[in-house]
């Protein structure tokens, strides 16, 4: 399998390549402009060669390049059979501060090496959406509500569905969009996600932030299961024009989170954590987690990590980096 990643120096890129590197025949290119991830996290996983030019006797290949430059993306799908489309502006505060800017990445981004993937002729399209197009309802999420995004964010991601839907039934291009879960784990020090913001609060000794009254829940997911997924998505047959929620299945209370992280973080802290509350943060939904049962029955997937033991992987990983 020859597989394209973009974004694929960031957190969920390292650890996937980490994942496909177990397969003996696995070569991967990688698209990344380098503005979230870093050539130090991808060479904490693989040797790779660098260079517009492709290197064909090299298992990892890393170009330079900028989602929203269509030629380069055709170049480079013409050079793979799956792209696995992680690069994306992440996060609710970023859309809400900045929702152009958003779009732009997010919408065009993804319009840019689907429409390459197409003209490619590649296998299969992994689109990494979120949680966030359906918006706030009662959980759980599952994959036939009516979406109604709150945020510039969530509308994004909707879009990208819609454009992989559109792609798949039009030009039958397999695609696949997996709504990723909140996903923490060792090697995140630079994601914005509670987590990591979180532990490195109570590593510089820091208050904890919490926005509103802390009673909104989230479904945390483990990197190292995730990644799994996206593995699944990529090489199972029959799943064109699928979404799929890839999360934990459980619901978590940020207040509930940070009691965990402290209990997590116990052996290696002598300081009390003060805990500080913010007022709520414009684009966040009350209540976020997910029905993975169609993941289940049809890619076979299930998380494997618990909350618990995860975060006692990731503190140590944090504190051993300190």
């Amino acid at each position: 399998m020859r597989w394209l990643i973009t974004g694929g120096c960031g957190f969920i890129g390292t650890n996937l390549i980490e994942r496909l590197l177990q397969e003996d025949d696995s070569k991967i290119l990688i698209i990344d402009d380098l503005s979230v991830g870093s050539k130090q996290a991808l060479r904490t996983v693989t040797d790779f060669t660098e260079g517009p030019e492709i290197n064909d006797s090299s298992r990892c290949h890393l170009v330079i390049a900028d989602v929203l430059d269509s030629e380069q993306a055709l170049t480079y799908c013409r050079q793979a059979d799956v792209v696995v489309h992680l690069a994306a502006n992440t996060g609710v505060d970023k859309s809400v501060n900045n929702p152009r800017k958003d779009c732009e990445i997010n919408v065009t981004g993804t319009f840019n090496y689907l429409e390459a993937a197409r003209q490619a002729r590649m296998k299969r399209f992994v689109f990494a959406s979120s949680g966030a197009p359906v918006g706030e309802v009662i959980p759980p999420i599952h994959e036939e509500m009516p979406a109604h995004p709150v945020s510039p964010y969530g509308a994004s991601k909707l879009a990208g569905e819609a454009y992989c839907s559109a792609y798949y039934r039009t030009f039958e291009l397999d695609t696949v969009a997996l709504r990723f879960g909140n996903i923490y784990g060792p090697g995140s020090t630079h994601k914005g996600s509670a987590v990591a913001k979180f532990l490195t609060k109570i590593l510089t000794k820091e208050a904890i932030d919490i926005y509103g009254t802390g009673k909104q829940t989230r479904d945390f997911i483990y990197i190292k299961d995730l990644v799994n997924a996206i593995y699944l998505a990529g090489t199972t047959d029959n799943i064109g024009g699928e979404i799929f929620q890839i999360a934990s299945n459980s619901e978590t209370t940020i207040n509930e989170l940070v009691d965990k992280l402290l209990v997590a973080t116990s052996t290696y802290i002598g300081h009390e954590v003060q805990v500080n509350y913010t007022e709520r943060r414009l684009g966040d939904v009350e209540r976020n987690y997910s029905d993975t049962s169609k993941a289940n029955k049809v890619l076979g997937w299930k998380p494997e990590t618990d909350l618990d033991q995860g975060l006692s992987l990731t503190a140590k990983w944090f504190f051993g980096q300190h």
